[in-house]
């Protein structure tokens, strides 16, 4: 199995991207150490991350071999390269760019381009994305999914923004391949106060309501 199967499947198996804006590297790492002996294996480090390809590249080679980490609101291809040659293996975005899904495919790198209509959904998939991430979900919620689903079961679909612990499971039911969850999984509180514990208990939360 390659390097980029491998994540993802990892993906798949985990349904949860945690979506974090640490202040510094040391920080980003306790935090991917707390969620990851959580179960939640994938963590998206956003771009507006202060120094973020540094601290994309020290929480890479550290925990390479224990979780994906990878890089969100990348919006244009050398914002991907700069991230992938920092080792980030998966690339999130809020839009659809074609040429970040081409630049990604070219170097094995997950790739999961932003949409919200179907036509925009099927258009990303179309060009290749691994899964399309739809966003913003919180006007519309699970039954938007599940409609777009019904006319689209092929492509996988990952739900972002207004994900929360008490409906992260009904976006799964509904047919997300998996959820991003940003502030109601890490919140800036939790890691100011680096409650590690805390972060690792809110993950294992989420684990055991996405895989029931």
């Amino acid at each position: 199995m390659t390097r980029k199967l491998k994540n993802l499947q990892t993906i798949h198996d985990s349904k949860i991207i945690a979506i974090i804006r640490a202040k510094d590297s040391n920080e980003l790492l306790k935090a991917v150490e707390a969620l990851s002996e959580g179960g939640v294996k994938v963590i998206e480090v956003s771009m507006n991350t202060p120094n973020a390809l540094r601290v994309i590249e020290a929480a890479a080679a550290r925990f390479r071999n224990d979780a994906v980490l990878g890089v969100g609101t990348v919006l244009d291809p050398a914002t991907a390269r700069q991230a992938i040659d920092a080792g980030a293996e998966l690339v999130v975005a809020p839009v659809f760019n074609p040429e970040v899904v081409e630049l990604c495919r070219r170097y094995s790198c997950v790739v999961i381009p932003g949409a919200l209509t179907p036509t925009e959904i099927l258009a990303a998939w179309q060009a290749g994305a691994d899964l399309v991430k739809v966003f913003p979900t919180v006007p519309f919620g699970p039954p938007y999914i599940k409609a777009v689903k019904q006319p689209l079961p092929q492509v996988d679909l990952v739900a972002v923004g207004g994900v929360e612990l008490e409906n992260a499971a009904e976006f799964i039911k509904a047919g997300c391949a998996a959820v991003g969850v940003g502030s109601s999984l890490v919140n800036n509180t939790m890691l100011g106060k680096g409650d590690w514990a805390g972060l690792r208990q809110r993950a294992a939360e989420f684990v055991a309501a996405c895989s029931g």
